[in-house]
């Protein structure tokens, strides 16, 4: 395949020095995994922000969580119509084949793909509004939410607000899937809602009581 290149010199001097390090000094955990095969306790739906490090946050070791990333952290909903749902089929690996406990949405501050959404929604983002634009119609799922902040003025926190409606509307859309609606009936599956702000490394959860973000 000619299109394919080698890694850039930066990439190759980070792999070796945490083969050296890290990997060296858990060598028997690496082959345990390797062998014994994973088996996570949570999965993590976040975005693909490189901003948002997701075992940073926890702490997290390998083989921890199952995480798949995407736009906004956005779950579309249950529609089996044979198109390709990556988001979907993560989410039925995790539930279905890895039992995992806990499933995480977390949203994030400064989310360009909800920004973008607002930005379509108001009428400022014609490139989205194409029908060949990927971002754009991924973000249809969202667009149902706008109506909840579209009378706020202030833009910073009317983006905040929406963040936070990204992942309610994830939350809400997982329950769609009969396999998730049955899991957390049993009670082997609960699901849990998280926003971070960047910038102040703040974290808060929705609270079910109140249907309210507040910080952990």
């Amino acid at each position: 395949m000619d299109i394919a290149r080698p890694l850039p010199t930066y990439l190759v001097q980070r792999y070796h020095g945490w083969k050296a390090t890290t990997y060296s000094e858990n060598r028997t955990w690496y082959r345990r995994l390797a062998t014994e095969g994973q088996r996570p306790r949570a999965m993590v739906i976040s975005c693909c922000d490189s901003r948002v490090h997701v075992t940073s946050i926890f702490g997290a070791d390998q083989g921890e969580f199952f995480i798949h990333r995407n736009i906004a952290n956005l779950v579309p909903p249950y529609e089996p119509d044979g198109d390709h749902h990556g988001t979907s089929a993560a989410v039925e690996y995790a539930v279905t084949v890895l039992k995992v406990a806990h499933l995480i949405i977390l949203g994030h501050s400064q989310c360009g793909g909800v920004q973008g959404c607002i930005d379509m929604c108001e009428g400022h983002a014609p490139q989205l509004e194409a029908k060949d634009s990927f971002v754009g119609r991924w973000m249809d799922i969202l667009k149902p939410k706008y109506e909840n902040v579209s009378q706020m003025s202030d833009s910073t926190e009317k983006a905040r607000a929406f963040e936070k409606h990204a992942v309610r509307a994830s939350l809400e859309n997982l329950m769609t899937f009969p396999f998730i609606s049955s899991a957390v009936q049993d009670g082997s599956l609960s699901l849990h809602g998280l926003w971070t702000d960047i910038g102040e490394g703040g974290l808060e959860f929705l609270d079910p009581a109140t249907d309210q973000f507040v910080k952990v």
